[in-house]
Formats: C-alpha cells, structure tokens, sequence
C-alpha cells in the first residue's frame, strides 16, 4: 500500500517562481505537488486581516483585481512569504500550508469568487 499522502501542514516548496508574463506564481512542494497560481487570486485570498477580517464571517470580497500582478516575493523565515501587489497591498503571510491549500482548492475558490462578485454586483475589472 502506498504510504498516505503529506497533509497541507506537512509540506515545504522546494521552489517558488513567479512569471511576470502569465502573472502565475509557481509553487512546487516536497511531496511532488505543483500548483499554478494566478496573482489575481492570491490577491483576492490574501490571508491578510485587511482581505479575511478578524473572525468568522468577516471576510472582505476584493473586486477590481483582473491586472493586478506581483512586484515581489519577500522570504518570512522557513515558513512563508509576502507578497507585494502592485496594487501595494503586501500585508498577508502567505504559509507554506495557505499557498498549498490555495494552489489545490483553487478551482472551487474560483467559482466561489466569481459567484460572490456576481452576487454583489461587483466585476474583476479595475
């Protein structure tokens, strides 16, 4: 039986790239995952108090995003890093754990995201 796969948690990029042309930031993991992220959606996600509030239920829909692209990509120690948007937003940490929960549930934050700008009223474009 193979052994059972690595949770989030458990997992450290063995190489981060980001792509200024296709605005994709590249995440690979250790237990072989590679995962494709567009800024658009790091930004949107952003794991910052600003984007996700304090509590539950507190979380900040982000419209207006469609462009937006990162200008740099800052080491926080051995588990996580920043990220700066040009839009200078770059006060979420971004784990290890977060990039790779957004890297795999990507598709369903996606359609979640679009559903709640339709909701809302509200466009990807700036």
């Amino acid at each position: 039986m193979p052994p059972s796969p690595l949770l989030p948690e458990d997992c450290t990029p063995v190489a981060i790239d980001y792509d200024r042309s296709t605005k994709m930031l590249s995440v690979e993991f250790d237990d072989g995952q590679r995962f494709a992220i567009p800024a658009e959606l790091l930004r949107v996600e952003s794991p910052s108090a600003e984007v996700q509030g304090h509590g539950p239920g507190q979380k900040t829909l982000v419209a207006g995003r469609r462009h937006v692209s990162i200008i740099d990509i800052e080491p926080i120690g051995s588990y996580a890093v920043r990220l700066v948007f040009d839009d200078l937003h770059d006060t979420g940490l971004y784990t290890w754990p977060t990039l790779y929960r957004l890297g795999r549930d990507q598709d369903q934050l996606w359609a979640d995201y679009l559903a709640a700008l339709r909701a809302q009223g509200l466009s990807r474009e700036p």
